[in-house]
């Protein structure tokens, strides 16, 4: 079966705003899909109409997550901030696309689809970690629908085979700056939420030399 963020990715590609044109066979309203949602056991993305099923996450990806979680949950602790796990769902209301980000941090004043509250409206800052199967789609497609989040200031790309990070911060004129992460010792700073991070940190307990299969 393909990955669903796969799968997602070349839907973008392939039909973009002509969608509207041809709706498919198996169309649900976000009201459906979130109530479906709601009862599966496993994961799956929304998008104007569509649902997309998400793979599973291996080790690695779910140390680093993991890790970089942690680090800001202990940093956050006192701070009117809250961090979620790849269990909340993020909506980008401009488009309607519902997602699963790796880790979402929102502060002061969460805001969510309904009372439920498992469905985020306002994340400042959004951290993906890139396995190779959905790392076009996670820099690609899925970063132009983050950047129409007016809340979002900070996007942390994770790669997950080798020791690099990129973080785009959003600039006063609108634009993104990118910061490339390399070295161990390099520190990332997250001003969106008055975060540090170094980056051997993300990599705790995780052999870079291990090979892993996608699941």
């Amino acid at each position: 079966m393909e990955h669903g963020s796969l799968r997602l990715c070349k839907f973008f590609q392939t039909k973009g705003d002509a969608f509207m044109s041809s709706l498919p066979e198996t169309f649900l309203t976000e009201a459906e899909y979130l109530a479906q949602e709601r009862r599966a056991e496993h994961k799956s993305q929304y998008y104007r109409g569509e649902v997309f099923a998400m793979a599973g996450a291996t080790r690695r990806h779910n140390l680093i997550a993991m890790n970089v979680g942690t680090s800001l949950s202990n940093q956050l602790r006192e701070r009117d901030c809250e961090v979620y796990p790849s269990d909340m769902k993020v909506k980008v209301s401009p488009t309607g696309l519902y997602t699963y980000p790796d880790i979402s941090v929102t502060c002061e004043n969460p805001e969510f689809v309904d009372a439920v509250s498992d469905v985020l409206l306002n994340p400042r800052l959004i951290v993906e970690v890139l396995p190779d199967s959905t790392e076009a789609y996670d820099r690609g497609p899925k970063f132009e629908q983050y950047r129409q989040l007016a809340s979002l200031k900070d996007y942390l790309l994770v790669a997950q085979k080798r020791m690099h990070a990129e973080l785009y911060a959003r600039q006063a004129s609108g634009s993104w700056l990118l910061t490339e992460f390399r070295q161990p010792e390099q520190e990332i700073i997250l001003e969106s939420v008055g975060c540090r991070i170094r980056l051997a940190e993300l990599y705790a307990k995780v052999s870079l030399a291990e090979s892993e299969e996608s699941t």
